[in-house]
């Protein structure tokens, strides 16, 4: 037998013996975990439950495609393919209407299913492990007693090989998954860490604004890691950096912009769009201003982090786009197209219209290091979220018809650069790929 075939063989057997041990283990646990039997509904654990899972925003990604609270079946496009979305209704053959007490802490906090079942990191049971017992007990209250069952059978996740083997899911939270009950600290105001908590913990807004690794892994679950909420891809969505970057980060935002913006879908510089507008609609918008208050005095603590992209309002900045829009520059052709087309609502100078369209001078999407999400805006458009705090939610229309790949890469670097905006221009490859990506 050669060598490489002798040592591959050695790894499967030991990979084999490895499973087989764990799987052991599991059933022992689950054997127990069997054993018990759900406690009787609780008023106020299931009210509070239901704020939790508001706040911890289980339905944008667990609410069926009709609709139907809690059903499961949406996917979540990975990088490996599309993770779909489990019921989790009360329902006993779909859901998780069988689940005792333990078995829902399992799923919820260390990514284990009854029947050995290893859950991808699509969940992010890695922020859930910072929720304390109580919070669990609550959230298994809410989902048992306070959800409607829904009979909904969601489409099982077929990811290719080695992705479609879970146990492998084991070792990868042994690896990556390293954060554990939130535990406040001491030398910082109950503000800040109730911010912390809500941030680090049942919001797990890493999931999405923190970078991921080879292994789909979050770089960091903490302000103490560098790279924490610096921004991240998710479903061909740039989610921003929400550290103290002053380009396109959240520095020059004031906290209770940050506040109006989760509780309104909007505010004077920004609105929800993409993946964002579902978390503020069914998420953050029914959050308390104390709780969006907590969540904006502990963003604001977080020092700058990867920086990207300059503002530097002007005068000289703003009259040399103003001559390119009024009588375009070769070394500027999305002028013309931003005059065209754009300039009505998001004005000339770049200040937006109030109610209708945000600034785009200074706007820290314009000027984050990854032009994705201003990119996938141009192509297929937005809209924000209704809330009740806000009137009709905003609209940006879709110019895929309109604009070729190069105009679209055109527009959005004419952005970056206009009335201050300092950051990379985009080529026409990013715009191409883009759509292949989104088949827009």
């Amino acid at each position: 037998m050669k060598a490489p075939a002798y040592r591959k063989t050695v790894l499967t057997a030991h990979l084999a013996a490895y499973a087989a041990m764990f799987a052991l283990l599991a059933g022992c646990h689950q054997d127990s975990e069997l054993a018990t039997t759900k406690p009787l509904p609780d008023a106020a654990q299931i009210s509070l439950g239901e704020r939790l899972a508001k706040a911890g925003d289980c339905a944008s990604c667990h609410d069926s495609a009709k609709r139907e609270p809690f059903a499961g079946g949406l996917a979540v496009n990975s990088p490996f393919g599309p993770i779909y979305a489990s019921n989790i209704t009360p329902d006993t053959t779909y859901g998780i209407g069988n689940y005792t007490p333990e078995q829902f802490a399992a799923a919820l906090q260390r990514g284990a299913a009854p029947g050995g079942k290893r859950l991808y990191p699509a969940m992010p049971y890695p922020s859930f492990a910072a929720l304390d017992p109580r919070d669990v007990n609550a959230l298994y209250q809410y989902f048992m007693y306070g959800v409607k069952p829904v009979a909904n059978a969601a489409p099982q996740t077929h990811l290719p090989f080695p992705f479609n083997q879970r146990w492998v899911m084991m070792f990868w939270r042994l690896a990556f998954a390293q954060h554990g009950l939130f535990k406040p600290d001491p030398e910082r105001s109950a503000q800040w860490n109730r911010g912390a908590w809500l941030v680090q913990g049942l919001g797990h807004c890493g999931a999405c604004h923190t970078p991921r690794g080879p292994a789909f892994n979050e770089m960091g679950y903490t302000e103490r890691s560098p790279l924490y909420l610096t921004g991240g891809v998710i479903d061909h969505w740039y989610a921003p950096n929400l550290t103290g970057d002053p380009g396109g980060g959240l520095g020059r935002w004031s906290a209770n912009e940050i506040a109006a913006f989760l509780r309104d879908g909007h505010n004077d510089r920004a609105y929800a769009f993409g993946a964002m507008a579902p978390v503020v609609g069914a998420s953050t918008q029914y959050m308390s201003d104390d709780d969006l208050h907590a969540i904006a005095t502990y963003l604001k603590s977080l020092p700058v982090h990867e920086a990207s992209g300059q503002y530097a309002d002007s005068a000289a900045a703003r009259a040399s786009t103003m001559a390119a829009l009024r009588g375009g520059m070769p070394e500027r052709p999305g002028a013309g197209l931003y005059l065209s087309y754009c300039a009505k609502c998001h004005a000339a100078d770049g200040s937006g219209t109030q109610n209708k369209a945000p600034p785009l001078a200074g706007s820290s999407i314009a000027l984050s290091s990854n032009p994705t999400s201003l990119l996938r805006l141009i192509v297929e458009g937005s809209e924000s979220p209704q809330t009740n705090g806000a009137a009709e939610p905003l609209k940006m229309p879709a110019f895929r018809a309109h604009f070729t790949d190069s105009e679209v890469a055109q527009v959005a670097s004419f952005v970056r650069g206009a009335w201050g905006n300092n950051a990379s221009p985009v080529a026409p490859a990013e715009v191409t790929r883009l759509r292949e990506a989104i088949h827009r």
